[in-house]
């Protein structure tokens, strides 16, 4: 997931990544706001061990929440 991909999808990921990964607070979630190199630094400062894992999460969370040719997300 790069930048752009996260400003557009963020009111949706940030509840599945509280969900997912619950060190994340309100507030952490409300400094990101959407800004990715504010999402990473965070993910340092929350998963420094577990950074890989989330990065791999987060990107793969962005594809199934992609729409596909029809307009449809996958189920």
């Amino acid at each position: 997931m790069n930048a752009d991909q996260l400003k557009g999808k963020w009111m949706q990921f940030k509840g599945d990544l509280k969900q997912k990964w619950g060190k994340f607070t309100d507030n952490d979630l409300q400094q990101i706001g959407g800004n990715y190199d504010r999402f990473v630094g965070k993910v340092q400062e929350r998963y420094g061990d577990k950074k890989s894992e989330l990065m791999k999460w987060a990107g793969q969370w962005y594809q199934k929440n992609q729409p596909d040719a029809t307009g449809k997300k996958p189920q």
